[in-house]
């Protein structure tokens, strides 16, 4: 069945006219509403009202207007039915065999700063959501049914199907559309119940909204399936990766493969864990990092500078590992690069140059990331039956905070390490013990049950790659519950550290610290990574 009536209604107008201007050229009658029709009629397009096509008028301030058995009807007769087809004559209902609709702006809306509670429930859309679930229910068999466009993306795919061989939609595209269609209305609908369920349940005063709460009691999560993964974290394991929708600026989720193999569960994941660490540098920096944990990080002049430091760190940890830039990629950085075995590459961009050098490496996996602020709203794991749930560390303990709290104090270099520590720590698996001088990592201590032998093993890993410890300083992620992991960095050859406090022992961990001549300040918050 060749599609003779198409009702569009959209917020997004996106396209729409020119698209309307397609659908007639091929002789399909326009119905819509509201502004969409006003848009229409002034490109100079024969569109009918939907307030005249049914013969009720719009009611209740636009609240009603589709609602209505000649639109609903027309929707969802089944083409297939001699039965329904039969109730549409004696009824005098068209049938409406496209519905382009996208939904009232209503994240948008409470997204505002200065958006009410009024403003909210006026962005509900009702008639919107009904016409789209009774669309996309009746998309139909092989022999016929509506073709339900959402977004605009997917105009000229539609058009291209009505220009083909069967004259309208085929079956694949208008089922795939009615699967994008329901996962829109469930997100919409998820959006709705995630900020009602946001608000205070007691009743506000006089003229007030209700209170809103930072924690909804029903949350809903809705993620779009952007690839099937060879396998999870084990061959064993099935494993597929999903991104937000829409994606925030600078986050993984919008990386860009340029070359290489295909991602696997533990590249996604350690590549997320390179990238958070990169990006949240205000200078030039390089980032290591093997499961998981960053095994090399470094400030520089220039990108090669960083990597060439941030290799220094652990050359053995750095075999296969995962490689963040937070500037663009040179020819003479992925030259430096080249000289070793790299899984994954992360940068906003690379030069033509570094491209045809990486090139030779068909393997190694090349990733675009654009920098941005975004952030996730929460941190999520699965724990049997539940999640846990929370937001993401992003906090920042600044500068004037730090608590001096020992008889030496750090120079300027000492407390810029200092600050470049403790940043480090924050991506680190705890226990974390991470020792720094001069803008780079000297040693790493990660994941731990003993905060320790976190310091027993970071200082290993230094006297590994032939890095000297003295004069380095220390950052740890929790606070030394005993003087002993104090007295293992000091003996290696710390002489500043930086840590939460936070212990019962913390004046014994101060006094050793006074005793063996170590500066130690204090962020009064810590680091758990899990």
């Amino acid at each position: 069945m060749k599609i003779q009536t198409a009702l569009l209604s959209v917020s997004d107008k996106t396209g729409i006219v020119e698209f309307a201007q397609a659908l007639t050229q091929r002789g399909v009658r326009l119905l819509s509403t509201g502004g969409t029709a006003k848009l229409l009629a002034q490109a100079g397009l024969a569109v009918t009202e939907v307030a005249a096509h049914t013969g009720s008028p719009e009611i209740l301030d636009g609240r009603v207007k589709t609602l209505h058995p000649k639109i609903h009807g027309g929707l969802l007769a089944r083409r297939d039915s001699a039965e329904h087809l039969k109730t549409l004559q004696e009824h005098q209902i068209d049938r409406i065999d496209m519905l382009v609709v996208n939904l009232y702006p209503f994240r948008e809306t409470i997204a505002k700063p200065d958006c009410t509670f009024a403003d909210a429930v006026e962005n509900i859309d009702i008639g919107g959501p009904a016409m789209l679930r009774a669309a996309a229910k009746n998309h139909g068999t092989p022999a016929g049914g509506v073709t339900v466009v959402i977004d605009p993306a997917d105009y000229q795919r539609v058009l291209a199907d009505m220009d083909g061989p069967h004259g309208h939609p085929s079956y694949g595209l208008r089922l795939e559309l009615a699967t994008k269609t329901y996962a829109h209305t469930a997100a919409y609908d998820g959006a709705i119940a995630a900020y009602l369920s946001s608000l205070s349940v007691a009743e506000p005063a006089q003229d007030k909204a209700p209170e809103r709460s930072d924690w909804p009691r029903t949350l809903t999560v809705q993620l779009k399936q952007q690839q099937v993964l060879r396998y999870g974290e084990n061959p064993h394991q099935a494993a597929a990766f999903y991104v937000d929708q829409p994606i925030g600026a600078g986050l993984l989720g919008s990386y860009h493969q340029l070359q290489g193999k295909e991602l696997s569960y533990n590249n996604i994941a350690d590549a997320d864990a390179a990238w958070e660490c990169v990006r949240s540098f205000e200078t030039t920096a390089c980032v290591i990092v093997k499961h998981a944990n960053p095994c090399g990080v470094a400030l520089g002049d220039s990108p090669l500078h960083a990597y060439q430091q941030a290799f220094k760190t652990d050359p053995t940890s750095a075999f296969g590992g995962i490689i963040a830039f937070n500037r663009p990629v040179d020819e003479a950085t992925a030259q430096a690069i080249s000289a070793q075995f790299v899984e994954v590459l992360l940068a906003p961009e690379y030069s033509s140059g570094a491209l045809a050098i990486f090139a030779a490496k068909k393997n190694v996996r090349v990733l675009q990331v654009p920098l941005g602020e975004a952030q996730n709203a929460f941190d999520i794991k699965r724990v049997g039956g539940g999640w846990l749930v929370q937001n993401p560390d992003n906090h920042q303990v600044p500068r004037d905070a730090f608590k001096l709290v020992t008889t030496v104090a750090p120079n300027e270099q000492q407390m810029q390490d200092l600050m470049f520590a403790w940043k480090v720590a924050k991506y680190v698996k705890s226990n974390a013990i991470v020792f720094v001088g001069n803008g780079m990592t000297l040693g790493v201590g990660a994941g731990q049950m003993s905060r320790i032998d976190s310091a027993r093993i970071a200082s290993i890993k230094a006297e590994n790659a032939g890095l000297v410890l003295a004069g380095s300083v220390v950052a740890s992620d929790a606070f030394f519950p005993f003087r002993d992991g104090l007295d293992v960095v000091a003996d290696a050859g710390a002489t500043c550290v930086i840590q939460p406090g936070g212990s019962m022992r913390d004046d014994e961990v101060i006094a050793a610290a006074n005793e063996r001549g170590i500066a130690m300040v204090l962020t009064g918050a810590r680091h758990f990574r899990h």
